[in-house]
């Protein structure tokens, strides 16, 4: 499929097609049974994640340095799942692969956006912990509520600065040959390989982003968990230990969740050829499972979360009590 509905420049040699054409999940027996899959991912995480902000804005006690970086990371599990997930069930099940250029590009950019925020959010728990554990004095001097929100701020805004410069090349990028992108959503590596013009500054940064955003935080989050380990044993009791590693429990969980998939995609695909079809199924479970996952692994390993569940439930079967009595009198 080629550009012909295009725009060209006056000297006839950069083309901007009108749109793009999504070619992910092609030949793949049964796949409406996979949407549908998508589709019940897709609800879950909503109701799991609007159900933990809504237990951590309730509950006074969960407004803390730690539970800031959790509804940010809620928040970014929501978004992330909602930019790529009805778009993706409206690209395919509905047969609607042909995609505007701005549209795309505006795809492009959310759905990397909130797979790196996810990340640079689990780095930042790290960080909360590492504190904790390692300097527990100091934690309620160096993490406040102030310095949590001025972190993710400056993380949304280097995050968001990052991206931009990436889709902002994409622009400058002449597709005259194909306009066919073979992934699942406006990737950015399928589409600036399309280009026929230089597309190296893309490429470069393509991989610069995923090594700062994705990968380096991985790296940090590991280094923070030895230092913890190497305080840790350094506590005399064997309950003191066990403690002090059952407040990591849920986070070290979900960077199990969220980093091992996608890992051991970009393994498999630099050390083996991997089909494109099962890259392309590997890396949209890798997108959309850690996003309905996290408020469930939350829900059940943290002893907080749980109280506060419990509390706002008694809470609120207190206060229908005497209307339940009001109403049977009449």
């Amino acid at each position: 499929m080629n550009s012909m509905n295009s725009t060209v420049s006056p000297n006839g040699t950069f083309v901007r097609p009108l749109f793009f054409y999504i070619n992910g999940f092609s030949n793949i027996p049964h796949v409406k049974y996979y949407y549908i899959f998508l589709c019940c991912v897709y609800a879950v995480t909503v109701l799991g994640n609007v159900f933990i902000m809504f237990i951590i804005y309730m509950e006074r006690n969960l407004h803390t340095p730690k539970y800031i970086a959790v509804f940010n990371l809620a928040t970014n599990d929501m978004c992330g799942s909602t930019a790529l997930i009805p778009k993706l069930i409206n690209t395919f099940l509905f047969d609607s692969q042909f995609i505007a250029y701005e549209a795309c590009l505006a795809n492009m950019f959310f759905v990397h956006f909130f797979t790196f925020m996810q990340s640079l959010t689990l780095l930042v728990l790290a960080y909360d912990r590492f504190v904790a554990i390692c300097f527990p004095l100091q934690y309620h001097v160096i993490m406040t509520n102030t310095v949590m929100i001025v972190i993710l701020a400056i993380v949304w805004i280097c995050t968001a600065g990052l991206l931009i410069t990436a889709v902002s090349l994409i622009t400058r990028l002449s597709f005259c040959a194909s306009i066919v992108i073979n992934s699942y959503f406006c990737d950015h590596g399928p589409t600036f390989r399309l280009a026929c013009n230089d597309n190296s500054p893309s490429d470069i940064l393509g991989r610069t982003t995923i090594t700062i955003l994705l990968f380096g935080p991985l790296v940090l989050i590991l280094l923070s968990y030895l230092c913890i380990i190497f305080v840790v044993l350094k506590i005399a009791s064997r309950e003191g230990r066990l403690k002090a590693m059952k407040t990591c429990t849920s986070h070290l969980i979900l960077v199990a969740v969220f980093y091992l998939p996608i890992s051991a995609t970009y393994i498999a695909a630099m050390t083996s050829t991997i089909h494109p079809n099962a890259r392309i199924i590997n890396t949209s479970l890798s997108s959309t499972i850690p996003p309905m996952l996290n408020p469930i692994i939350y829900t059940l390993k943290t002893e907080e979360i749980m109280e506060a569940i419990k509390k706002h439930y008694k809470r609120n079967k207190i206060s229908s009590a005497p209307v339940k009595e009001n109403v049977q009198r009449l």
